[in-house]
């Protein structure tokens, strides 16, 4: 079947991206294999404290069965409830502070007659550091631009959309690029998210080794787990793909590992006057970073 070939994909791609992972924090993954009550199940790699990632998961899955008919009707393409998915999703979240948080998801469905591809990655730095926010989104330009040079700017704006906190008026970090229901061309359609997923580790790791070892203190710590707040409140309130495991039964402790370990809210919270804290507040919101 035409499903095995993503599928199949998706399995290679987590093990390339875990093992780069493992090579840069020194680190092994744990494994977990897990079936789905109704059909399929994945493989979730979780990485705890690090000599670099306080948190990473790296999650594989494959999944089908029925969906409840009122989470069916929301979903705006394919008739019915029974589904087919798979996909490949990640998150990272560092020891320093400095290093940014990292989300990607790659996947493909079908429902009833109709399949298609979604996915993309966004960087979630607390500190601005604009170099970085180039480098990652220069990289995924570059990535999209093989396939289509419409493809960037529009799946760039459809990511700062997505993935702004409406109760906030902020993006929870500098974007990158985001892209749902890809239907047309699927052979096409497939050669894009496959050249995005192999461009993850080029926009990633070269900021992660270039920022790991930077000196902080207490202050950017309690900093960090402010900001990891703003994470928290999108993956709990809007991500599809957090709602989307959880309407159709799937791994509560995998689809929740996207979550950091340790986070912070603040009542009212206003950084000093001229400090860096305060000078990184308008990076939370759309940027010509490329």
């Amino acid at each position: 079947m035409w499903r095995e070939q993503p599928e199949s994909y998706f399995k290679t791609l987590q093990d390339r991206i875990s093992s780069a992972v493992e090579e840069l924090d020194g680190t092994r993954f744990r494994e977990d294999s897990w079936s789905r009550e109704g059909g399929g199940g994945g493989r979730t790699r979780i990485l705890e404290n690090g000599n670099v990632f306080e948190k990473a998961g790296v999650n594989f899955s494959s999944v089908h069965g029925n969906l409840p008919a009122e989470f069916a009707a929301k979903i705006p393409m394919g008739s019915g409830t029974g589904f087919f998915a798979t996909g490949v999703s990640l998150v990272f979240h560092a020891q320093n502070p400095m290093v940014p948080a990292v989300h990607a998801n790659f996947r493909y469905l079908e429902k009833g007659d109709t399949s298609w591809f979604g996915g993309g990655m966004d960087l979630t730095p607390c500190y601005p550091y604009a170099e970085d926010a180039s480098h990652f989104h220069r990289t995924l330009r570059a990535a999209c631009d093989r396939h289509d040079p419409e493809f960037y700017p529009r799946f760039k704006k459809w990511c700062d959309e997505y993935f702004t906190l409406k109760h906030r008026g902020e993006m929870r970090g500098v974007g990158g690029v985001f892209f749902d229901y890809l239907k047309d061309d699927r052979e096409k359609t497939f050669a894009f998210v496959r050249s995005a997923g192999e461009a993850f580790l080029d926009a990633y790791l070269p900021i992660a080794r270039r920022r790991m070892n930077e000196p902080f203190g207490e202050r950017e710590r309690q900093y960090q787990l402010y900001r990891r707040g703003r994470y928290v409140e999108f993956n709990l309130l809007y991500d599809r793909g957090t709602i989307f495991g959880l309407e159709t039964r799937g791994r509560t402790e995998s689809i929740l590992m996207s979550l950091p370990p340790l986070v912070r809210w603040v009542y009212d919270f206003k950084p000093e006057p001229g400090s860096v804290e305060e000078k990184a507040l308008p990076f939370f919101q759309p940027g010509d970073w490329a």
